[in-house]
């Protein structure tokens, strides 16, 4: 049976839910320090077994895209659940997202949930046994993801949340909000799969480089922004991924809230709320419109069981797979000043 909790840390309060360990609620102050909502999420427990958007989720076995619902892994291939047409996405039909998790811990400012998905679950192989522990600090909130398998497997789990820092409760679509985005190549998709190219953002709507209002090329004439009716890709992040670092830094202008999106992730998929139209009402009371909100998710490259040249997802017993991610806040009163701190 799903329940919740709330944790709270100076100006920051959350509340988690056994489903999905779910983030529901992250209120945060604004610059005239009245805390706000700043994730979607829905009024109806009961709505998060609907028809998943992973609002505030966390999401595995396998987050985003893997082609064709199937990979090879030492010589043998397995077939795991479609559920995007003829892909896998989140790892199929009942994903993490869809799942009770355990809370093992709470004290108040922090809690630990786990999992374990069985052998074949949804297709994929060994027994996979997933941790998710988030912690309020000073900042912001911090989340580690964690696992282990008893075989040979793939893993690459990621947090779903969606935001809108002028508040969940604004009804304004985040195109208003600026983004910045330490990424010279994105991976371009036929059909939301990779096709395998490291295509560079210079001189295409994809350039998040130097901070821009989110709207300013979402419409413009171009193929992949066909391809996801927005911005619906993942960005590979300049660097090498050997440790905790700012993958993504969002501004709202009339809040003035500012979130930096730090991860040890190579990639970090960017997606614009494209397809949120049509579901159950939120938190505040009313069903969201498209573009109401955003998803900055790092996680390894979708695809990547299928793409040898991708980073890695194979997860071997005796290995632990560890994401620590985090999302900080602070408030600015120009680009400048949001976007000029790292």
């Amino acid at each position: 049976m799903t329940g919740s909790i709330e944790i709270a840390h100076g100006p920051f309060r959350a509340e988690l839910m056994t489903l999905g360990a779910t983030l529901r609620r992250l209120e945060v102050p604004g610059r005239d320090g009245r805390a706000g909502n700043v994730v979607l999420g829905y009024r109806d427990p009961a709505s998060y077994l609907g028809p998943p958007a992973y609002l505030g989720a966390v999401v595995g076995r396998y987050a985003n895209r893997i082609g064709g619902a199937r990979f090879t892994l030492d010589g043998r291939e397995y077939r795991i659940a479609a559920n995007d047409g003829a892909h896998s996405l989140h790892s199929g039909p009942r994903g993490f997202d869809q799942r009770e998790w355990t809370l093992e811990a709470c004290d108040g400012r922090s809690a630990r949930f786990s999992l374990v998905s069985p052998d074949g679950d949804n297709g994929f192989p060994g027994t996979l046994r997933a941790g998710v522990e988030y912690r309020l600090e000073d900042d912001g909130l911090a989340i580690v993801l964690s696992a282990a398998t008893d075989a040979p497997t793939v893993a690459s789990l990621t947090h779903h949340a969606y935001f809108n820092l002028a508040g969940e409760d604004s009804a304004r679509p985040v195109t208003d909000h600026w983004l910045q985005l330490p990424a010279s190549r994105y991976t371009p998709v036929e059909g939301l799969i990779p096709n395998g190219e490291l295509a560079r953002v210079a001189g295409t709507p994809f350039d998040f480089r130097t901070p821009k209002p989110i709207g300013a090329d979402i419409a413009a004439d171009d193929a992949q922004l066909r391809e996801g009716s927005g911005y619906d890709h993942n960005f590979v992040l300049d660097g090498t991924a050997d440790g905790v670092r700012r993958v993504a830094a969002l501004w709202e202008p009339e809040s003035g809230r500012v979130l930096e999106v730090h991860s040890d992730q190579p990639g970090v998929q960017f997606y614009t709320g494209n397809h949120l139209a049509g579901g159950a009402p939120g938190t505040s009371g009313r069903a969201y419109a498209a573009r109401e909100g955003l998803c900055l998710e790092p996680q390894r490259f979708p695809d990547s069981p299928n793409r040898p040249d991708f980073p890695s997802a194979r997860l071997n017993p005796g290995e632990r797979y560890l994401h620590r991610m985090a999302f900080r806040f602070r408030t600015a009163a120009s680009p400048e000043e949001a976007f000029g701190a790292e």
